[in-house]
């Protein structure tokens, strides 16, 4: 049998070149295209999150939908989700980050998250960490703690765990 962390690794696909000469991508799509490794990446994500003992899930747009939803539903906790502005319906609070060249900004209902609330944020990937950090200052903005941030991918030489000093860093597969 697979050791689990191998098999949502194998099933991650290396894309050299995207989106610039370079840069080598790493694409999830295939790892969803595989049900055992999905699956073996949302037990694992359940498992390590249950131990930081959050109350409430965050997931970031728009991937992290896709791992926050199942962890929050397996934990029986609400989903908060963050997102790009002007995606919302209702009243928000917004976050803006700098990016390599330019900014940008996320948000989240004001009346998502609330003081007492331990937030574990997830996303499909760290990179440098600017959206994460953000998500997580985001939540603080609502008076709520970040309990921890979780990534099924990690891309270690971009530094983003530094940016996210602040609560314990889960990463399945790091690269």
């Amino acid at each position: 049998m697979t050791e689990p962390i191998a098999m949502i690794s194998a099933a991650i696909r290396p894309v050299p070149d995207f989106p610039k000469p370079g840069i080598l991508f790493r694409d999830i799509t295939t790892l969803l295209l595989d049900p055992d490794a999905t699956a073996a990446a949302n037990s694992m994500l359940v498992a390590l999150i249950r131990n930081l003992h959050p109350t409430h899930i965050a997931a970031i747009e728009s991937r992290g939908f896709l791992f926050g939803a199942t962890v929050a539903s397996e934990l029986r906790l609400p989903l908060c989700i963050i997102r790009k502005p002007g995606k919302l319906p209702s009243a928000t609070i917004r976050e803006t980050y700098d990016l390599e060249y330019g900014s940008d900004s996320i948000e989240v209902h004001v009346d998502a998250l609330a003081p007492g609330n331990k937030v574990v944020i997830i996303d499909d990937l760290l990179a440098t960490g600017g959206t994460a950090a953000a998500a997580g200052r985001l939540v603080a903005k609502c008076g709520a703690e970040v309990a921890g941030f979780a990534f099924v991918v990690e891309l270690k030489d971009l530094g983003g765990r530094e940016k996210l000093l602040s609560a314990p860093v889960i990463s399945l597969v790091m690269y």
